[in-house]
């Protein structure tokens, strides 16, 4: 995985979801909070997503084989979407389950200082987190809007960190809510209520996260402004004079294939094509250095 596929960003969420996991779960053992509960359940399935997002990262750079001819960068879309399947199924459907039951079954919370001391820890933790990847997504968004940044992206690693610490922050703010009020109205019901927003919340950005990496799976085009820039270098205006139709895949986040039919002088040598084909491929490449696959096949305009 490239420095831009966010490894700094999930390296530091893994770091930090792994201490905040077990502080909640200690937590938990101490107070009886189901909200702690489900937000360690939550901060294990995050510390999860993180491995299989590095593990993608390590399968992708695997050489193209005859079986595979384009290679593994899809690899990352693929472990992309396991990470909302992760995150929907471990995270969200079991809060909603355990905040379900502690309506139900409510008490009163014990040692009250455990959850509320966790959570402040883990609120300044998840920030830092929040901020790495805040900082290495702005390398890449330019002027886009974040949820442009999060629909448009290539490279599935940093909307799915930005998405997962963005969630962790709310929810523990949920979290220390329902806390709070169960302490104020010595209510265990407020506890169970907390924690069933907090899979609610999980549930809604799995399945964004889940819409946008199945899109990637699908195969997405390159931008429109990639666009531009290859259909402006594959015509010199002398062999070759308009680009007749293109396509262009994502054969994962920095591979682009690019096949087009461009249009040659009907007059030119066959080794007068050869070389302006030659020549197209290289000025593409310069253009967009992902472009990694070109096929040109030539044709005369009618």
């Amino acid at each position: 995985m490239s420095a831009t596929g966010g490894t700094k960003a999930i390296v530091a969420a893994l770091g930090a979801n792994l201490a905040i996991a077990a502080g909640k779960f200690i937590a938990f053992a101490f107070s009886g909070s189901s909200s702690m509960l489900a937000e360690g359940v939550h901060s294990v399935a995050d510390s999860g997503n993180q491995a299989l997002l590095l593990l993608g990262g390590k399968k992708a750079r695997k050489q193209a084989t005859e079986e595979h001819p384009f290679g593994y960068g899809r690899e990352r879309y693929v472990y992309g979407f396991l990470v909302s399947i992760v995150l929907f199924t471990i995270g969200g459907v079991f809060a909603l389950y355990e905040g379900y039951e502690k309506i139900r079954s409510p008490h009163e919370l014990e040692h009250w200082y455990w959850p509320v001391g966790v959570l402040l820890f883990a609120i300044v933790a998840e920030g830092f987190s929040f901020r790495t990847a805040l900082k290495e997504a702005n390398e890449l968004r330019g002027k886009q809007s974040w949820s442009s940044f999060v629909r448009t992206a290539k490279a599935p690693e940093l909307p799915v960190v930005l998405l997962e610490d963005f969630g962790a922050l709310i929810g523990l703010v949920l979290a220390l809510g329902g806390v709070g009020l169960t302490l104020l109205t010595g209510d265990g019901v407020w506890d169970g209520i907390g924690t069933l927003c907090i899979g609610a919340l999980l549930v809604v950005i799995a399945l964004v996260l889940a819409a946008e990496t199945k899109s990637l799976l699908l195969g997405e085009a390159a931008g429109p402004d990639q666009v531009a820039r290859i259909r402006a270098a594959a015509v010199d205006g002398n062999t070759v004079t308009s680009v007749i139709h293109m396509r262009t895949l994502h054969l994962g986040p920095e591979e682009l294939l690019v096949a087009a039919k461009i249009a040659v002088r009907h007059d030119d040598t066959a080794a007068q094509v050869a070389r302006a084909i030659d020549e197209a491929e290289a000025r593409i490449r310069e253009a967009v250095p992902i472009a990694r696959v070109i096929y040109l096949e030539p044709d005369i305009r009618r």
